[in-house]
């Protein structure tokens, strides 16, 4: 099978665009004060409750003190003109009198922005308004520390509230879709919510070293910690949950609904995170740690998919894919690609499933991946057992028979085994150890198969043809198993037996009649005189070097091996015919002559066999060595000869 980069370039058409994070959705509001609780907060009090007291901000004289005392509206009117900016009834002055602070706007370089102000400026989307906020908020605990009334501080402590109500939403607005927000943008954000988290450690190291509780404090809600770090990475979380919870887009037919989402799934984890890495790292503060929260939200939403989906009964398709994309896709392929593999390996995230479930989807898969080969190589043996039986031709190529049972079978078996090596090369290990036990099962089928043909198959047209295509089937069996599974201990004594009998039957078929026109000739030297029947010798080779075209369309090797079985058969007859004639030399000079014809015909049928491929160097010695018995004239000397002989050659009798 198959890398992930060629993986990808066959998946089906993506929604979103390779290195952008298409966040959808607008953001969403969070567990805190709502909008509604803002508003009418917001408007429960006068201006006068809504920014810090006077003593904390500008002092006024005298005679300012005292007109507004004296014109100091009810909390009824001030709900209703509190957010007015500065519109008023017609005919009508206004029941609020101006800030005692000047106008200016939010931020640090003049005076404090009033609240109403700040609320103007963050509906605006004005992230600059954070520090004047964070100011109040600071007023708000030196008034509870200033003995400040417990109905004052409520007051004010709402309106801070608010305030940080919208200033959240915008901030994890701009940071829920942060590719969309202009650069200078994101990092007004991102700069809020550090400053949020420094004002979280400050006041949590200032209550650890408090003592005894301000007078006023008692009256305050407890807001620190706010957390906005974390409220940040639960957007992430839920960014992620969009991104990998869109439907996939319908891909090419043939594709099961478990193969389309584990491409989508893949897909969109790796644009994602590249995405990450090539845009938003290098705009993100070191401990944000960006990288790393994104790797794991998506990562954990993988997860939870593929564990949802292993719950249920998967056909044998989706069993493979989901292992490939537990053992191989995802972490190779996705986590350790060129992009992303330097930035995440300090991450970690481990695996997609527990292992106890995976060691659980690997034996079903090994099961059924080995019955599913079984069956596949049963029918094709069946296949061409069918073909031999209606006596149909095999193929020719190249000038020799072929059949193509050889190469389904073994590219069968292949298949199998890749498909678990693309998981992880030990449970390729593990595949290979079964399917060798299927592939020697299917091979003694096929030798069975074989050997009957041989029996019912005489009279076909195409018998002998058939019988050269199955020989040279050995060819493609044998040099597969020594190329793919060499390092088997012992392969003979299960996987090539059934193949060499196969060929041994078969050479046994082909050669049936030769030998059986060759058994009348071999009987005319124990007919006759050994020395005077030359023309026997030459007629028995006439006889077979006709035959030898018939061999013509076996493989290279495999002539060369049937003529050793010739070679063989005709040095064993002769052996044969002159050990069964009873012999009477009287005389010296009469076992020279015999010793002398012997090695004549001994030298015309090696140089015969020699000549037409026959390797059998070993049957050289034979016939010349009974020669040198029968010159000698020691008792002796022969029986030792005799015995030497008997240990080179055992089925000498």
């Amino acid at each position: 099978m198959l890398k992930m980069m060629t993986f990808f370039q066959g998946l089906p058409g993506q929604q979103s665009v390779p290195g952008t994070l298409n966040f959808p959705g607008s953001p969403q509001k969070l567990p805190s004060v709502s909008e509604s609780e803002s508003e009418a907060s917001m408007s429960e009090a006068s201006s006068e409750d809504l920014v810090p007291p006077p003593e904390a901000v500008v002092a006024p004289d005298q005679e300012q003190q005292e007109a507004a005392k004296k014109k100091k509206p009810t909390v009824l009117s001030n709900m209703f003109s509190i957010f007015t900016k500065g519109k008023k009834k017609r005919g009508q002055p206004s029941l609020v009198e101006p800030p005692l602070v000047p106008e200016s706007k939010p931020g640090l370089d003049g005076p404090i922005p009033t609240v109403e102000e700040l609320k103007a400026a963050l509906e605006q989307g004005r992230l600059e308004a954070a520090r004047p906020l964070l100011v109040l908020e600071q007023e708000l605990a030196a008034a509870a520390a200033g003995g400040a009334s417990q109905e004052e501080l409520v007051r004010r402590q709402s309106k801070v509230e608010a305030l940080y109500v919208l200033l959240r939403d915008q901030v994890l607005g701009v940071l829920r879709r942060p590719l969309e927000a202009a650069p200078e943008r994101l990092r007004q954000a991102l700069a809020v919510v550090a400053e949020q988290e420094r004002a979280d450690h400050q006041a949590v190291a200032a209550a650890a070293a408090t003592t005894a509780e301000a007078p006023g404090a008692a009256a305050l809600a407890a807001t620190r910690p706010r957390r906005w770090l974390q409220l940040w990475r639960s957007v992430v979380a839920e960014v992620a949950a969009e991104r990998l919870d869109t439907r996939p887009a319908a891909g090419a037919e043939g594709r099961s609904e478990a193969e389309r989402i584990f491409q989508h799934l893949g897909c969109t984890v790796k644009e994602d995170l590249e995405a990450v890495v090539e845009r938003l790292k290098p705009l993100f503060p070191a401990e944000f740690g960006v990288v790393a929260t994104y790797a794991e939200s998506y990562h954990q939403h993988f997860a939870a998919h593929l564990a949802s989906m292993a719950q249920f009964e998967l056909c044998e398709r989706d069993t493979y894919l989901l292992l490939l994309w537990v053992q191989n896709l995802y972490p190779n392929d996705i986590l350790n690609s060129p992009k992303l593999a330097e930035e995440l390996q300090d991450v970690s995230l481990g695996s997609l499933l527990p292992p106890k479930q995976i060691r659980l989807l690997e034996a079903t898969f090994l099961s059924s991946e080995a019955a599913n080969v079984k069956e596949l190589m049963a029918r094709a043996l069946e296949m061409e057992s069918q073909h031999w039986a209606q006596d149909v031709a095999p193929l020719r190529l190249d000038g020799h028979c072929h059949s193509e049972l050889a190469i389904d079978i073994i590219q069968i078996v292949s298949q199998g085994q890749a498909k678990a090596e693309n998981i992880t090369p030990d449970l390729g290990t593990q595949m290979k150890q079964v399917l060798l036990v299927e592939l020697s099962v299917l091979l003694r089928s096929y030798q069975r198969a074989f050997d009957e043909f041989l029996e019912r198959g005489k009279q076909l047209r195409n018998y002998r043809a058939n019988i050269i295509a199955n020989i040279n089937n050995c060819l493609s069996f044998r040099t597969s198993m020594e190329q793919k599974w060499q390092i088997l201990q012992d392969p003979r004594s299960y996987l090539l037996d059934p193949l060499s009998e196969l060929k041994g039957h078969g050479f046994d078929a082909l050669l049936q009649n030769l030998f059986m026109d060759l058994k009348p000739l071999f009987k005319r030297f124990t007919q006759t005189r050994w020395a005077a029947p030359e023309e026997t010798l030459e007629e028995i080779v006439g006889t077979v070097e006709g035959r030898l075209p018939e061999f013509s369309e076996l493989h290279d090797c495999f002539r060369e091996e049937l003529l050793e079985a010739v070679h063989l058969h005709l040095v064993k007859e002769y052996i044969i015919r002159l050990s069964k004639r009873c012999l009477v030399l009287k005389t010296a000079e009469q076992q020279q002559q015999l010793a002398k014809h012997i090695l004549a015909n001994a030298s015309v049928i090696q140089d015969f066999c020699t000549k037409n491929g026959s390797t059998a160097t070993w049957l050289n010695p034979a016939l010349p060595t009974l020669a040198e018995i029968i010159r000698l004239q020691d008792p002796s000397a022969i029986k030792i000869e005799v015995a030497t002989y008997a240990t080179c050659y055992p089925d000498f009798r």
